[in-house]
């Protein structure tokens, strides 16, 4: 029987056997497509913190890399503020003392470049197993470079053991100038006050990292994260325009005298903030000074016996007076400056035009009191006077009439519209709320017939130098109410623009037709009324002055202004000045703000190219007439009659910081850390890393 023959095996593949081969080579591809991606994702996102794992298995350590805080610029690129490096000389007696050629060379060098003596040396290398001993600190950078180009010698080149710890330091090269728009640091990154508090988060950056760790081979390695500065901020501040403020301040308070002056200076197209100064200045460089708080006491003797017998919370909170920006923070009744603003709504809305007239016999009886025009001090009267008179004279009288035509509803409507009542958004710290700033002003509800009548020519409501002088800006430049600003742009530390700060139009306050009318009437209060005293020769100016009754009524004190711009015919700058109780006999005449005006605007003109365009060059304020602030009531006063009562800070008087804010500000004052803020940790050093 003959054998069956075997079938042989097809060992060939099958396409089905090719498809799932092709199948199961693709998925693996995949998955180690995705391994991979998977990978290098994480390590994006956290080999950092991976590598420090790492790093801290091996025995490492780190110590920061402080980031440098951005720089404050004026307009024209001037430094207001800027971080500079210094270092800390550290020893390592371990490294110098290890080879006697490298001490000899390193000894006489340290002797030579930073003057230690063979006491100090024998001293700073007594402790032969350290690797970290402070021989000095905060050395600038002319000191250390002389010892560095040294080191890069052949002699140097044998020097051991010597190392520079670098740090940051905040400077401000101009020390007082522009110190409350700019605000000051605790240690070096902490922004106080104005720019500096304001704008801290873009100013700060974020510290790097040096780690260290041993290898394997027992070798020292390092790996470095890069610190972050901080952002640098240009701001509208012009310090030519700032140091000729503060010089015309300076002056008048040392020949004259005064509880406080206050000066703004804006752009009044666009609210940018030229110059601030209050005339209780500081240097930033050292704003704990408590020199700075004498003229708070009365003699020297007083002074002294403060500064050796005064609390922490006593010294914290008679700085915190001088740190205060009056010209934000504070509000007080800003006299017949107001009477800009009433007339300006009564034209709009009509209540009034240029043909209006009224007679002026020396005051109106108002409810039950009769409340006096300023010329009541004259004994006379102002007669008949137009609109443009009425502004021109100042006369209360007038502006109580138009107040009574536009009644409570019109009246408040236009206080909203120019911003009182409300906070202004400046970009300055310091000011207060919509809440705080509403319970200083009479509204609708509250304008009474009195109220509403003092109200007219600002006794009673209650603003801030920041309010009105932005509340004016509107007024000339064509009913644009803007946000006031200081910082206009955030540039990095190569100079490309990370934020380009636009100017913000809130809203219209009037139209252009009234903006015109009330330039020309502002033109003719400095022409031939009450703001002749502010005049400069050649020049078209418009202003009004304010001359304001303190509490209490008839104590003889007052608070002067005067608010002012030009050319008229295209305002480029508005100066704002208020003198608080100047050292004169009769303060209501003093026009202490009208010279000052006059005396800053002589030399800021110049510079800022405003050109004379006034053909009437008689100048002699001899006969000039005073805006006399006589006594408002005629008899006696009301007991209150100032918007907010007692809790008004002007009336109560309660501006000083709070018991929390007063402790924070002593704690920062006296903890230690801010005065010995050192970035590098002194375990770096130790033996143990070495061993």
């Amino acid at each position: 029987m003959a054998k069956k023959r075997r079938k042989k095996k097809d060992l060939s593949f099958t396409q089905g056997m090719k498809n799932r081969l092709l199948f199961a080579f693709v998925a693996f591809m995949a998955v180690f497509l995705l391994l991979i991606v998977n990978l290098v994702l994480i390590n994006v996102r956290f080999g950092k913190e991976y590598e420090q794992v790492v790093l801290a298995q091996q025995g490492s350590n780190s110590s920061p890399i402080p980031y440098r805080r951005g720089d404050i610029l004026d307009s024209n690129g001037t430094t207001l503020a800027t971080t500079k490096k210094i270092y800390n000389l550290i020893l390592e007696p371990k490294n110098i003392l290890e080879l006697e050629e490298n001490k000899k060379v390193t000894v006489d060098a340290l002797k030579k470049y930073f003057g230690f003596t063979d006491a100090e040396i024998t001293e700073l290398l007594s402790n032969e197993e350290s690797y970290y001993e402070i021989a000095k600190k905060d050395l600038e950078y002319d000191q250390v470079k002389p010892f560095k180009d040294y080191l890069d010698t052949d002699e140097g080149s044998k020097v051991r053991g010597v190392i520079f710890e670098e740090k940051y330091e905040r400077v401000y090269p101009n020390n007082e100038l522009a110190c409350h728009l700019i605000g000051y640091t605790i240690g070096t990154n902490d922004g106080q006050g104005g720019i500096e508090g304001a704008y801290d988060e873009y100013l700060n950056g974020s510290n790097g990292r040096e780690y260290t760790y041993i290898n394997d081979d027992n070798s020292v390695a390092k790996s470095i994260e890069a610190p972050v500065n901080g952002y640098n901020l240009v701001t509208s501040i012009d310090a030519n325009i700032q140091a000729i403020v503060q010089e015309k301040v300076d002056n008048y308070m040392q020949t004259e005298g005064a509880a406080n002056v206050s000066v703004l200076v804006m752009d009044p197209n666009t609210c940018n903030i030229l110059a601030l100064y209050n005339s209780h200045a500081y240097n930033p460089n050292d704003a704990y000074d408590l020199d700075y708080v004498r003229y708070q006491f009365k003699t020297d003797e007083e002074f002294e016996d403060f500064k050796k017998n005064a609390t922490d919370e006593e010294t914290v909170d008679a700085l915190a007076k001088v740190w205060r920006n009056f010209v934000v923070s504070d509000v007080f009744e800003p006299g017949s400056t107001y009477k800009t603003f009433t007339i300006a709504g009564a034209l709009e809305e009509a209540v009034v035009d240029e043909n209006y007239t009224h007679v002026c016999d020396g005051g109106e009886q108002v409810d039950t009191y009769y409340i006096q025009c300023h010329i009541a001090g004259y004994g006379s009267v102002h007669g008949e006077l137009t609109l443009s008179g009425a502004l021109e004279n100042s006369c209360n009288d007038v502006l109580m009439d138009i107040a009574k035509r536009e009644g409570a509803a019109t009246f408040d409507k236009y206080q909203k519209l120019f911003g009182f009542g409300q906070a202004t958004n400046v970009d300055i710290p310091g000011e207060p709320s919509d809440a705080d700033f509403a319970s200083v002003i009479y509204h609708e509800d509250t304008l009474n017939i009195t109220e509403l009548a003092t109200s007219s020519f600002g006794q009673g409501p209650c603003t801030s130098m920041m309010q009105l002088c932005t509340a004016f800006c509107s007024v000339i430049n064509g009913g644009y109410y803007y946000e006031p600003s200081v910082v206009q742009r955030i540039e990095d530390e190569n100079g490309n623009i990370i934020d380009d700060l636009e100017n913000v139009l809130v809203r219209r306050t009037i139209s252009e037709e009234v903006s015109d009318i009330m330039k020309q009437q502002l033109f003719m209060v400095v022409e031939q009324g009450t703001g002749r005293k502010a005049a400069v020769e050649g020049y078209s100016i418009g202003g009004k002055t304010g001359t304001a009754e303190k509490l209490p009524r008839g104590n003889g004190k007052y608070m002067i202004s005067f608010i002012g711009f030009a050319p008229v015919e295209d305002p480029q700058v508005v100066v704002y000045v208020v003198v608080d109780e100047p050292n004169t006999p009769d303060q209501s005449t003093s026009a202490a703000s009208s010279y000052l005006f006059a005396d800053i605007a002589t030399e800021l003109f110049p510079y800022m190219n405003i050109y004379k365009t006034n053909d009437n060059y008689d100048l002699d304020t001899s006969t000039a007439p005073d805006e006399v602030a006589t006594p408002i009531y005629e008899g006696d006063a009301p007991s209150d009659d100032v918007a907010g009562g007692e809790e008004n800070p002007y009336v109560s008087d309660s501006d000083e910081p709070t018991t929390e804010a007063t402790e924070e500000a002593t704690d920062e004052y006296y903890e230690e850390d801010y005065y010995e803020e050192d970035y590098y940790e002194e375990d770096y050093y130790e033996e143990e890393y070495y061993e």
